[in-house]
């Protein structure tokens, strides 16, 4: 079994995040957590989102104890964390990461803008957490104490799960688990209580899905959005495996 490990996998929302997350919790070898400053990042901001009073409720909103958690491997096994990167806040120090092996999780921005429209009336460049995201990746890159951070474009993955499950195992040094390719239908008792609003898709499915297209329909001010996080996009993707 694998030495105790804790891998953050960043990414922004509407992605294949939660399918990821699947895949990992799949292995026998591995635990993992949904989305754990969420209650934090809320309960500091104020801000509406669905599920909000059910959210803070059901986590943790002091984001040190929440640190001190993330940072705890396991004596033997893998802690995996899905992180979405809209939850980063300023006021988080960064030293802890260097506890973590990190993995970022790309999308293109115009799907991710129809996605996340349909589930919130209002949305801004910030909801979607490009630019956090590669800030983050930046930090860590010019930090000496961090493993290299690997990207993922989930649109390049979904072309052919294995061989990107493949690489990034790789490039971790954690050995392949075929078991990761496939999981039951049904929602998971790691799930975060928010899963009752964003999941239902993910909760059907068995495996990962092709990916769908990317020639989506976005009214001016969706198109705006999706302009305004393309860059941070694209500053990632020369990184991707």
């Amino acid at each position: 079994m694998t030495t105790g490990r804790c891998i953050a996998m960043w990414s922004g929302p509407r992605n294949i995040s939660t399918a990821m997350m699947r895949a990992w919790e799949n292995r026998a070898d591995t635990v993992v957590v949904d989305e754990p400053f969420y209650a934090h990042f809320l309960h500091n901001t104020g801000l509406d989102h669905p599920m909000r009073e059910e959210v803070i409720a059901s986590g943790e909103t002091d984001w040190r104890v929440i640190v001190d958690a993330l940072t705890s491997p396991p004596e033997q096994g893998i802690f995996y964390q899905k992180h979405i990167t809209t939850h980063w806040l300023e006021h988080f120090s960064t030293q802890w990461l260097d506890a973590l092996d990190h993995v970022f999780l790309i999308r293109q921005p115009e799907p991710v803008v129809a996605s996340y429209a349909i589930k919130r009336d209002t949305l801004t460049a910030r909801d979607l957490g490009y630019e956090q995201q590669a800030w983050l990746f930046e930090h860590l890159r010019a930090r000496s104490g961090c493993r290299p951070a690997a990207v993922i474009d989930s649109g390049r993955f979904l072309a052919d799960p294995e061989a990107g499950l493949r690489a990034v195992c790789g490039h971790l040094d954690v050995p392949f688990d075929e078991h990761m390719l496939s999981w039951p239908a049904g929602a998971r008792d790691s799930d975060g209580v928010w899963g009752e609003h964003w999941y239902d898709a993910v909760n059907r499915s068995t495996g990962f899905a092709p990916a769908r297209g990317t020639d989506v329909t976005l009214d001016r001010a969706q198109r705006t959005i999706a302009n305004a996080c393309r860059p941070y996009y694209e500053s990632m993707l020369e990184w991707a495996l």
